[in-house]
């Protein structure tokens, strides 16, 4: 039996479908990292998990019980099975650390305080901190709070715990030491869905990775398959943080300087040198004119698509020319354009195809 199973998962608000019937198969000891754009429905779906943000319609069973069903004390029993890290730490100000960890386990659970202190104890020496057992929240740096956070969850003895963007609260410098408790994590037998923004650390510690868009998952794999080899289209782009310009061309007098005022405003945005930006816009302009020359008859109505897609990881550029007409590759026949006469020096990758009526240029610097 599955430790978690989410089937047709939906959840809106208002008028915003954050959720649009997802399902979701969770094995006993799996690492999930949940990575997406701000806004995809990557928290949702964490607090949907334990009821904190209840579903519109769909089941969620956890370890064989539907949490989407229970009520009261049942409820309360299937979220024993799971501890939930916040992005902001929610310990007890008014208590010490030992009196925030104890807390739980001794009302809920029946365990004695002399139990539960031991069992503390061993957490904090765990994570670094069994000098910090009697100290105030307050007085604790941000990183040595969330680590604070993450054992109190295992307080509960909890088959799954739900992270939640864990250090986005965090100061760069503190970051690490609360991976570093993750990592420590993943080396035991218990179940982690981790929503996180850092890319590394997903790759390191998961074993599947979940990238969310348009209302659930989009794309799923091992971490070398979305991080190295992704296939569809906005994971690509989320994986390369791949930023793009477009623009479509309907009359052969079409507003140039538009088109080259929106190409240098693209590349200075994203930091591209003042010489390739120079280049881009002469080889742009080239391409088009020459498509425009070559695959339309005078009378022919005009229809060119180009973009323009810039890799912010690895600074490649990408251009790309849709074009109806006649079937031309401008590569292939000798040219006094002085763009393409470019293009074919700095190109690192040319590739032409004629498909559906349409040619298609891609061109990678």
């Amino acid at each position: 039996m599955s430790l978690i199973e989410v089937r047709g998962l939906k959840k809106s608000f208002g008028q915003l479908e954050v959720l649009k019937g997802m399902d979701l198969t969770v094995e006993q000891g799996e690492h999930i990292a949940i990575i997406g754009g701000s806004g995809c429905g990557k928290s949702v779906f964490l607090r949907s998990l334990c009821m904190l943000e209840k579903p519109d319609a769909g089941q969620i069973i956890i370890d064989g019980k539907d949490i989407t069903a229970a009520r009261g004390k049942n409820l309360d029993a299937i979220r024993s099975e799971m501890g939930m890290v916040y992005q902001k730490f929610h310990l007890f100000s008014e208590m010490d650390v030992m009196d925030n960890l104890c807390l739980a386990p001794v009302k809920l659970k029946g365990m004695s305080r002399k139990d539960a202190e031991a069992k503390a104890m061993e957490y904090l020496s765990q994570v670094g901190l069994a000098s910090r057992a009697h100290a105030w929240p307050t007085v604790l740096s941000g990183g040595q709070q969330q680590r604070i956070a993450i054992c109190r969850c295992l307080m509960m003895q909890p088959k799954i715990l739900l992270f939640d963007e864990p250090t986005s609260a965090l100061d760069p410098t503190m970051v690490g030491e609360v991976l570093a408790v993750i990592r420590m994590l993943a080396k035991w037998d218990i179940s982690m869905l981790i929503v996180t923004h850092e890319m590394n650390f997903a790759r390191e510690v998961a074993n599947r990775v979940l990238f969310f868009a348009d209302g659930g998952i989009y794309e799923q794999g091992t971490p070398a398959e979305i991080f190295d080899a992704p296939k569809r289209e906005k994971t690509v782009a989320f994986i390369h943080k791949i930023k793009y310009f477009s623009y479509d061309i309907t009359t052969r007098d079409f507003d140039l300087m538009q088109l080259q005022g929106g190409i240098q405003n693209f590349g200075e945005k994203y930091g591209m040198g003042e010489r390739h930006i120079f280049r881009l816009r002469l080889c742009c302009e080239e391409l088009i004119y020459e498509m425009i020359e070559k695959c339309y008859a005078p009378s022919d109505p005009i229809h060119l698509s180009l973009s323009v897609s810039y890799a912010e990881s690895d600074h490649v550029t990408l251009i790309r020319l849709t074009s109806g007409g006649k079937p031309w590759n401008p590569f292939e026949h000798d040219s006094d354009g002085l763009g393409v006469t470019i293009l074919k020096k700095m190109a690192k990758k040319i590739d032409h195809s004629f498909e559906n009526g349409n040619n298609l240029i891609d061109i990678t610097l």
